[in-house]
């Protein structure tokens, strides 16, 4: 058969296949993924609080700290509280009744009260040490503040100070907060649970076969070369290749695909997937680190915690919230104190200012955003690698794309068929298949794949022979057929019909290889050979367009076949022709002229033009050098993901914004409040209820986050 050669693209490997950088160390439930999972009992870095790689290293206001922990001192700290306000001047004044009265009844609010300090005030005061320590005072320095006022004045009154005692506000206050922060943390550990949970879809063993018999092993005993079982209904336990036996297997954790997907004997299989109803032997190609299960984790949770624009806003306005509410907290003093208000109420007034400016919203309003829209990615196929990608690409005004392996599939296939009379399209694929089944060269592999994936049943072929430096032939269905290029028609001494000739030319201007089908000395069909376009890619730049985004390709494939595939799938721009080297400067060329570039490609090559490009995005199945440059990684290897990348960009920043204004806005009008501006009016805030609100606001940034999940990936 004539040589036709093309682009064939780079070499590729298996979706986030072993080889990667390696994955943190240290997980719990399985040890062979040596990578660190996002504890449910952590949360990113808040206000105030900077990330170890910012030089501040475990300054966190939650390190240590657990869901479980705020839980059981919430509740332990609500059974102190109940008898400490069953005695209270509060209760009994809302019920217009005197508090009971019994032996030692003035002792229970001092020492319940000191207790409640010391037990469920311990986390705030630990978080507060920290704060100072790093130099960046935020919540739990404000909180601390607050409690620690309400407890010395409470505790000196108790000790003879004239005044009333604030124990009851002080026990309500730090059990509203314990409260509060359970909730917060508890939203955080569900936005992050979802990847952790990709742990569990390892089986604890593997059923390895050695010499004919079957051996249930431990998974951290699995090596690269095993063979291990397959079981239906059983989890892979280890990345690896199908040598024998036929199933179909649910990857949805993986690829965000519902539909089971088939494999067969050479495909690839990922740990964690669950195999269907077929039972498989499995050569082991990867395992703990270096599967794509552990790939995944590792990437979100680098993700999750990852320094975002927005994040660095919500900082600086939680430390200049901090600084505000302690000034305010101070004029508040001096003012009432001028005005000659009681100690009681001054201290009030003081404790309430902290309380309710506390930027905890502001804490929770980037964070919560960042896991939730992480995980939501992570379960449509999108792995975020560096969360200011994300960030950036809501405002990109062009994406620009790689042609081989990114908007075509990197293999070849038969792109178009025009047959003489008689013949019908079907039939020739059908023939040409059978006829080139047995040859190894690429063409005729592309001929058989078409037939294959068009469910073309196709005959048995006999007396088949190659035709060196011509093509081959064959018999099939009793007659001889042969198959080649130009070549062929004029060794054979074959009449070509005008309606092949023409084709044949149409295509060799697309850059495309034509070969041809002949019975005896007559051409009956050509059939045009090229990279064929992957079938998401016409709706991936329609989906573009619609979001106001123009689209260009950037190959360096002949200028005639990068033409060709842009009018096919509707693209704007076309470079062509362009060196690898070339690639990058290119981006930045684009970067100059004040474009806001992304950049789709799965090559080695890509890889330079990924990092220069404002947000760089990865194919899945491309090469491990190019996933590594890319800000976010297709796990599906498709195209019309980018549009998503996009829109799920634009969703996230809306509710960033949002809780911004918020957390916000909302101390604008609490401050004030707070402080007794309308206290002549008869409107007092206490501690207590200061806490209320401060963690109703946090409650109404946490489900406008939670929001962000109903956002269509």
């Amino acid at each position: 058969m004539e040589r036709h050669d093309h682009e064939h693209g780079t070499t590729r490997t298996t979706p986030l296949s072993p080889g990667r950088a390696p994955a943190e160390p240290g997980h719990p439930e399985h040890p062979e993924l040596a990578r660190r999972a996002p504890a449910h009992d952590a949360e990113p870095a808040r206000p105030g609080a900077a990330r170890p790689h910012e030089g501040h290293e475990g300054h966190d206001r939650h390190a240590g700290h657990s869901v479980a922990m705020f839980r059981t001192r919430f509740w332990v700290c609500l059974v102190l509280t109940l008898p400490i306000v069953a005695l209270g001047h509060m209760l009994a004044s809302a019920l217009g009744r005197e508090p009971p009265s019994f032996p030692g009844a003035q002792l229970v609010p001092p020492l319940l009260g000191t207790a409640v300090f010391a037990y469920g005030g311990w986390p705030f005061l630990q978080g507060a040490g920290r704060e100072l320590r790093a130099r960046l005072p935020g919540m739990m320095a404000l909180i601390t503040l607050a409690i620690t006022v309400a407890f010395v004045f409470s505790a000196a009154v108790t000790l003879g100070y004239p005044g009333m005692p604030l124990w009851e506000e002080l026990a309500t206050l730090v059990t509203v907060m314990l409260l509060g922060h359970w909730i917060e943390m508890r939203s955080i550990a569900q936005a992050q649970g979802a990847v952790k949970e990709l742990a569990k879809l390892l089986p604890r063993t593997a059923v390895r076969l050695a010499d004919g018999k079957e051996e249930e092993v431990a998974l951290e005993r699995l090596r690269d070369g095993d063979l291990v079982l397959v079981r239906p209904g059983a989890s892979v336990p280890a990345d690896g290749t199908v040598r024998s036996g036929e199933s179909a297997l649910d990857e949805a954790m993986l690829t965000g695909e519902s539909r089971p997907v088939a494999k067969r004997p050479g495909d690839a299989v990922v740990a964690g997937t669950v195999n269907g109803s077929g039972s498989l032997r499995v050569e082991v190609t990867g395992t703990g680190e270096r599967t794509a299960l552990a790939r995944i984790m590792s990437l979100v949770d680098r993700a999750q915690a990852s320094r975002s624009r927005a994040q660095a806003i919500a900082d600086r306005a939680a430390f200049a919230l901090t600084i505000v509410a302690v000034v305010a907290a101070i004029a508040t003093a001096i003012g009432w104190g001028l005005a000659g208000a009681a100690g009681e109420f001054v201290v009030e007034r003081v404790v309430t200012v902290l309380v309710i400016a506390c930027p905890h919203a502001l804490g929770l309003a980037i964070p919560l955003v960042i896991a939730i829209s992480t995980t939501v990615a992570a379960r449509a196929g999108l792995l975020v690698r560096d969360r200011r990608g994300l960030e950036e690409a809501r405002r990109i005004q062009e994406v620009v794309f790689d042609k081989t392996g990114t908007l075509t599939l990197g293999q070849h296939r038969v792109v178009a068929v025009r047959v003489a009379e008689g013949l019908s399209e079907e039939d020739a694929i059908r023939i040409a298949a059978a006829v080139e089944r047995d040859s190894e060269h690429p063409i005729a592999r592309a001929v058989v794949r078409t037939a294959e994936e068009r469910g073309v049943a196709v005959p048995a072929a006999a007396a088949f022979a190659a035709i060196p430096g011509h093509g081959v032939r064959a018999t099939v269905d009793g007659h001889e057929w042969q198959v080649g290029g130009p070549n062929l028609l004029r060794r054979a001494g074959a009449s070509t019909p005008r309606e092949l000739e023409v084709f044949a030319g149409e295509a060799a201007a697309r850059g495309q290889a034509v070969v041809y089908l002949v019975q005896g000395r007559e051409a009956r069909a050509a059939l045009a050979v090229a990279d064929a376009v992957r079938p998401e890619a016409r709706a991936a730049v329609a989906d573009l367009h619609a979001a106001g985004i123009r689209v260009a390709m950037l190959t360096g494939d002949a200028r005639a076949v990068a033409e060709a595939v842009a009018r096919d799938v509707g693209i704007d721009r076309v470079y062509a022709e362009v060196v690898p080297e070339k690639k990058a400067e290119t981006i930045a060329a684009l970067k100059r002229g004040g474009r806001r570039v992304a950049m789709v490609g799965d090559g080695v090559n890509d890889a330079p033009a990924l990092v220069t490009a404002d947000v760089g995005i990865a194919m899945g199945a491309g090469t491990d050098v190019a996933v590594e440059a890319g800000d976010v990684v297709l796990v599906r290897s498709d195209p019309r993901a980018v549009s998503r990348i996009v829109a799920l960009s634009r969703a996230s920043y809306r509710k960033m914004v949002q809780n911004l204004w918020w957390a916000t806005g909302y101390n604008v009008v609490a401050i004030p409040l707070a402080a007794g501006v309308l206290a002549s009016r008869g409107l007092v805030l206490g501690p207590a209820v200061g806490a209320v609100l401060m963690s109703a606001s946090t409650v109404v940034v946490a489900l406008n986050a939670q929001l962000l999940r109903r956002a269509r990936v």
